[in-house]
């Protein structure tokens, strides 16, 4: 790693580093995601107990600056780890040691909030980023990422098709598409159930869900995963699905621009969850028929999520539906 810069001080990053932090970043990337700093920054003056931003500074201003937040009860783990989302270093102060102090302050603040272990991801071919990762002691984390092209929500039959049930199986109003008098060319699986926009009053039956399939209650994790998707996301399309007049499945996703160097419109899949009362019927690939349709129309070009390693039916159902892995690799740090 670096050698310590001289002359640098480090801060907490406010709101008024946010020009400077636009324009480094922007030197990097080659354009401005303004929008995504702008609502990492306002998360971080809303929830400061979450978030660990700092700055660095020199007699000539902002030199770079790291951002990063608390999560709880992903992949089923119940240890707080510290996901690092950006990093970046003035072009005339890179080589001077200033992402090694921002680095070092990021560890120092996860040390004294209890935080063992800081997660981060980076495309395989960003070699300079993957140079620095490898300097600061991380290694790949056992996660799985995967990903799927949305192609503006085009029908894909392993998708789109409805999940066809024996007579007399399923809710009573459910339509057997596996009969020969069913019309499963004008039907697709996204009619199976009533898909709905997720609004904060479905928390209660998504935690009931999510409990029914993890065994725990993760209702803290659920609340600010949502939280996450309603007010800090681009653009709002988590869903849920309804049969019998209840609740039976959703899918928290965020359309989002900027997360871990990303510059392409993408939505991550947070959580997908079906009731265990109405498995096998069909509501993970309603959910994700609608998902990707919505997508589509919003010029979404991709979608991608992670996949603790030993949850291999929900590896398995994201592969059938036309999820491969992706370009982009995760890594872990432990903390000492």
């Amino acid at each position: 790693m670096e050698a310590t810069a001289a002359g640098i001080a480090i801060r907490p990053l406010s709101r008024n580093d946010l020009d400077a932090v636009v324009a480094i970043d922007s030197a990097i990337e080659r354009r401005s995601r303004r929008a995504y700093f702008e609502r990492r920054v306002a998360a971080a003056v809303r929830e400061p107990a979450s978030h660990a931003q700092f700055a660095a500074a020199d007699d000539k201003g902002l030199v770079g600056y790291i951002q990063a937040r608390t999560v709880e009860g992903e992949f089923g783990r119940h240890e707080r780890d510290l996901r690092l989302e950006a990093i970046g270093v003035r072009s005339d102060a890179q080589g001077r040691g200033v992402g090694r102090q921002l680095f070092d302050t990021l560890a120092q603040w996860a040390r004294r909030h209890g935080v063992s272990e800081l997660r981060t991801q980076a495309a395989w071919n960003n070699h300079r980023m993957m140079g620095w990762l490898d300097s600061a002691g991380f290694v790949l984390a056992p996660n799985h990422v995967v990903d799927c092209p949305v192609r503006g929500g085009e029908y894909v039959s392993e998708r789109d098709t409805p999940v066809s049930m024996p007579a007399g199986e399923g809710p009573a109003n459910e339509v057997n598409f596996g009969a020969p008098e069913g019309n499963d060319f004008e039907r697709l699986a996204r009619d199976t159930a009533d898909i709905r926009p997720m609004s904060a009053s479905d928390l209660p039956d998504i935690v009931r869900i999510d409990r029914g399939i993890v065994g725990a209650d993760r209702h803290d994790y659920i609340a600010n995963k949502l939280q996450e998707t309603l007010a800090e996301s681009d653009i709002r399309v988590s869903l849920t699905a309804r049969m019998d007049g209840v609740v039976v499945g959703f899918v928290m996703a965020r359309a989002d621009l900027g997360d871990f160097g990303r510059t392409e419109p993408v939505a991550v899949l947070d959580t997908i969850g079906v009731d265990r009362e109405y498995g096998h019927r069909g509501i993970g690939h309603a959910l994700l028929s609608q998902l990707f349709l919505n997508l589509g129309a919003l010029r979404i070009e991709r979608v991608e999520t992670q996949v603790a390693p030993r949850d291999l039916g929900l590896l398995g159902f994201l592969y059938d539906v036309g999820f491969a892995p992706s370009q982009r690799l995760p890594f872990r740090r432990q903390l000492g």
